[in-house]
């Protein structure tokens, strides 16, 4: 091997180390940021500059880029911790904290680890509020909680280039031997519940059962006091209608004498008749119905305490013969 094939061989090499060199410092002088991060540059050992997303110029074996931040809202649940109440009651306390890095550089030279410390003055700003509460006041008030928590989390988060959102507690749970004791106590209360709606629900079945007997019986009684009056009001008319006819008719003491007759049997109808009594005017109205059917004979009618004409007192066989019949037959009715 020649020399000249040996110069051509170790320029060649050189060539080639400088273009890799080229490379190498073109590969580090250019770095491209994802969106929705941000990377930090130190330039021998101090901060320089926060890349943003996007390409970015960098001056090579000079800045050094540390580990990307991530610049979205992040969630992050802790473990159940245990507080204690005002009560003295322990109860583990699950929170999910909800935050956002706003500050690169401040996230990365204020603290050595934001995501620790976030939960670590959560568990004990969580056990300062909680710790002022009682049981029954820390399972009711979530959202005070909550608000207290993210206003205290926010200002001492605020200088780590950290901005905490929202916190919520994800669960509550006492000891067994209170969830059992709560349980014996709302079974008992929904059962209080279900007596006093019973109770309700039968006391207003008896007052509209009652309130309905009621509008019953009045409309009943109204009812009857009206079917009285049209009854009572149509026998008037029918009184009067009797009336006005006996009236208009005229009728001669031969039909009234004849009518009087038929009433008395009337008088004898029903059961409970055990005795009757025959009226005095009997006698009289026997004598007109007899003078009225004798041969030849013209009626005479007399009163109470008036004597008998002579013509009137020529029949006198007739009437008598009457007169017992017709005594006899409603006599005999009445006993």
């Amino acid at each position: 091997m020649t020399s000249d094939s040996v110069g051509a061989i170790a320029l060649w090499a050189v060539l080639a180390v400088v273009v890799i060199f080229i490379l190498v410092i073109l590969f580090r002088s250019i770095r491209i940021i994802p969106q929705a991060n941000a990377g930090v540059v130190e330039r021998l050992g101090r901060y320089h500059k926060t890349l943003m997303p996007g390409l970015n110029l960098l001056v090579p074996f000079i800045d050094r880029v540390r580990p990307l931040i991530d610049m979205r809202e992040q969630v992050v649940s802790f473990p159940p911790q245990p507080v204690i109440t005002e009560d003295n009651l322990v109860v583990s306390i699950d929170t999910v904290v909800y935050f956002q890095v706003t500050d690169a550089r401040a996230a990365t030279y204020e603290i050595a680890s934001y995501l620790g410390a976030v939960e670590q003055l959560t568990t004990t700003t969580l056990r300062n509020v909680v710790g002022s509460l009682n049981l029954e006041e820390a399972l009711t008030s979530r959202d005070n909680i909550n608000g207290q928590l993210r206003i205290v989390l926010d200002e001492a988060t605020g200088k780590w280039g950290v901005r905490v959102g929202r916190v919520e507690l994800k669960a509550i749970d006492p000891p067994a031997s209170i969830q059992d004791s709560m349980e014996k106590q709302m079974r008992a209360e929904r059962d209080r519940r279900a007596l006093i709606l019973t109770a309700e629900g039968t006391k207003q079945s008896a007052i509209l059962t009652a309130e309905g007997a009621r509008q019953a019986a009045i409309l009943s009684a109204e009812g009857d006091a009206r079917a009285q009056v049209l009854r009572a009001e149509g026998e008037a008319q029918a009184i009067q209608t009797v009336f006005g006819a006996i009236h208009a008719g005229n009728p001669d003491e031969k039909l009234l004498a004849y009518q009087y007759l038929q009433t008395l049997p009337k008088l004898a109808e029903g059961p409970s008749n055990k005795l009757w009594i025959i009226p005095s005017e009997l006698t009289e109205a026997l004598k007109t119905v007899g003078a009225g059917f004798a041969p030849g004979a013209s009626p005479v009618f007399p009163g109470p305490g008036s004597a008998a004409t002579p013509a009137a007192a020529a029949p006198p066989a007739a009437a008598p013969a009457a007169a017992p019949r017709h005594d006899a037959r409603p006599a005999q009715a009445g006993s």
